[in-house]
């Protein structure tokens, strides 16, 4: 038997060897691709895997008093984060990594998830201010999870118990709606941004440059060199109105009331002062708050987050009246009015129920003893448009461009404001509401203090402000930055009429009698304002307390020309009266100060000159306005506010500062 030798045919074989020449080729190209073509992009991609970016962030600007005292700082902290550098899947190392830093690894995922968009050289970050345990476990755990690893921050350190906490303001991280919005294009997921007040209005200040150092790690994440850092910048300083001391003053006598007060010099619209009550503690929101603490403010029927002395639109009741007068006296229609008081009277088929019966009333006793009935009358002879003419020339109704976010417009009521709010006519019973203050006017209290200090001033506005325009970068211009002022013209004897008039409300026979001030010239006018109609709250049943009356106060000192207004709300605090104390403690606590400066001044010069020329320290005493608090719990005093001289090595160091909450 033979076998048949089988042979390769020819074309097999070439077609075999081109497919052999094809495949060397193909290898071919991938090598010169990965070798010559792409070098440094295959480069660039390994010297990943060895450096590392790591954010250096910069720590926002500090916020100072008018007297140069801190009242906002930074503390260092550290930052837990999420490295994206690297090929691990990071929803698998996620429970291990909650249990350590002490998350719900749904929050981890869900912070994961939300970052998945950013690009990969981002780092997420993961949990702010850290404790010393969880910075343990971070690295302890380097070699399992390189991917974890921690930054040092600055976070913002705020005065306790929420201590000009509404002014101020609060930060946060930046959110996904506000990254959707032009003002916010320059900003990443992470970074944290002024959330309201002075933190929001001037962000861009406040807010630093954050820098970058390049690090070179081994195969498991542990940095084991350094090759280049760009140093962060840090947010400018910013310079407030605010005197901490008057501001401790205003928060004392604020102390167990809802609503808002704000002190202002009516000269130049500087804000010394500004409470709101209920108030919250912004040291919650530095790091991060939790969903329920927000759900608790939010939901708080007392609004804690409103920032009530340019949020709150309430009827301003009789301190309106003020406003009246000026309108009737410059329409020469209140000087000869005389209106007898029987405790109201009639108009438009309607009684209106005055307070008291005040007997014959003239212009200067319906001021001072707060007469509804004059008004009323007054209101008749107006009539709305003329009313609504000279509470919008004092800037009711409408902002005041105080350089903080979420003011608030208030109403100013007239014919035209109705037919387009509510498609109707105004009716005549209505102007006599609004005469006292009452129907649908709404105001602020920063509002109120503007119109009232403007009024004692002559007539003349100022826009109030909270930062010194001039301490401000170039490139930052504040709603507040220009003059602002505006001159309503008013008789000189209008003028001297009025405020005689406001000066009689907190002496005896004044509706803020109780307030009187001794040597020192205040003046004012009480305002009581039902939050509902009294035949509305007569039909009610069970407790009436949650619709008691707002009290209202707008103070001055000195009548005319006053260097501070103070405008005081007190919700259900049902008497003007009861807000007039709360301002004449304010405005006591402002004149003694004002009264002590010159013998500061003077006994520190005498101090200079007694420690010689040398510095050598002969007198010890050299504190000058400091406040303590009692003892905390470790026994040690709390400076409340002040600015003294430290004696170090006998020897007179530079003059130190701190506010309430900063020891």
């Amino acid at each position: 038997m033979f076998v048949r030798d089988e042979k390769v045919s020819p074309i097999r074989i070439t077609a075999t060897q081109y497919i052999i020449l094809a495949i060397f080729l193909v290898l071919a190209y991938g090598l010169w691709r990965l070798q010559v073509w792409q070098s440094d992009y295959y480069s660039s991609q390994a010297e990943k895997n060895s450096i590392r970016d790591v954010p250096i962030l910069a720590p926002r600007g500090q916020i100072f008093d008018r007297e140069g005292r801190i009242i906002v700082d930074n503390y260092p902290s550290f930052t837990a984060l999420l490295l994206r550098d690297s090929s691990r899947d990071l929803n698998a190392d996620a429970d291990l990594i909650a249990k350590g830093l002490h998350m719900d690894p749904k929050d981890v995922r869900e912070r994961i998830k939300h970052f998945s968009s950013m690009p990969q050289y981002q780092p997420i970050y993961l949990k702010d201010d850290v404790t010393p345990d969880e910075l343990a476990f971070i690295e302890a755990h380097r070699n399992e999870l390189p991917e974890l690893d921690t930054l040092m921050a600055y976070r913002r350190l705020y005065p306790r118990n929420g201590f000009l906490a509404h002014l101020i303001g609060y930060v946060g991280e930046v959110s996904e709606n506000m990254l959707n919005q032009p003002q916010w294009d320059l900003y990443n997921p992470g970074d944290v941004v002024g959330k309201s007040g002075v933190e929001l209005q001037y962000n861009s200040t406040l807010m630093g440059v954050n820098g970058s150092r390049q690090v070179v790690v081994n195969s498991h994440g542990k940095e084991v060199g350094e090759l280049d850092e760009k140093p962060a910048v840090s947010g400018k300083p910013i310079k407030l109105t605010i005197d901490v001391d008057l501001q401790i003053a205003a928060e004392e006598a604020m102390q167990g009331w809802n609503g808002a007060l704000v002190a202002m010099n009516p000269r130049n619209g500087e804000i010394l002062a500004m409470v709101s009550r209920p108030t919250f503690d912004p040291n919650d929101f530095a790091v991060s708050v939790s969903r329920k603490q927000w759900a608790t403010l939010v939901n708080d029927e007392n609004h804690p987050l409103l920032n009530k002395a340019i949020q709150a639109q309430l009827a301003p009741g009789s301190t309106f009246k003020i406003i009246m007068s000026v309108a009737g006296l410059q329409e020469h229609i209140a000087q000869d009015m005389h209106v007898l008081c029987n405790g109201g009277a009639d108009f438009y088929g309607h009684y209106y129920h005055c307070h008291a019966v005040h007997g014959m009333v003239d212009i200067t006793k319906g001021i001072y003893q707060s007469c509804d009935t004059f008004f009323y009358t007054l209101a008749e002879k107006l009539g709305i448009e003329r009313i609504a003419k000279y509470a919008t020339m004092f800037g009711l109704g409408q902002k005041t461009g105080i350089d903080l976010p979420q003011e608030v417009s208030g109403v100013m009521p007239s014919e035209e404001w109705k037919i387009r709010n509510f498609k109707e006519k105004w009716f005549a019973g209505e102007t006599i509401s609004v005469g006292i203050g009452q129907g649908s006017v709404a105001v602020t209290p920063v509002q109120l203090a503007r119109a009232l200090g403007g009024i004692a001033s002559g007539g003349l506005l100022v826009r109030p402000h909270v930062a010194f325009p001039q301490d401000l970068p170039p490139n930052v211009v504040p709603a507040s930055a220009d003059d602002g002022k505006i001159q309503v013209p008013i008789d000189p004897k209008n003028w001297d009429l009025i405020t005689d008039a406001m000066a009689l409300v907190p002496n005896p026979g004044g509706t803020a009698a109780g307030s009187h001030l001794e040597g020192i010239d205040f003046a004012g006018k009480t305002g009581t304002a039902q939050t509902i109609s009294a035949a509305a709250k007569a039909k009610l049943k069970g407790s009436k307390a949650q619709y008691r009356n707002n009290a209202w106060f707008v103070g001055v000192e000195p009548r005319r020309n006053p260097e501070i207004v103070i405008c005081v709300l007190l919700e259900q605090g049902e008497e003007g009266p009861v807000a007039a104390r709360v301002v004449s403690r304010v405005i006591k606590a402002y004149v003694e100060k004002e009264r002590r400066q010159p013998q500061s001044v003077a006994a520190s010069r005498k101090n200079q000159k007694d420690n010689g020329e040398d510095g050598q320290v002969k007198n010890t005493k050299t504190d000058v306005g400091a406040v303590w608090t009692s003892p905390d719990e470790d026994g040690d005093p709390n400076l409340q506010s002040g600015h003294f001289y430290l004696d170090i090595d006998h020897k007179r160091a530079p003059l130190a500062t701190a506010a309430p909450g900063l020891r």
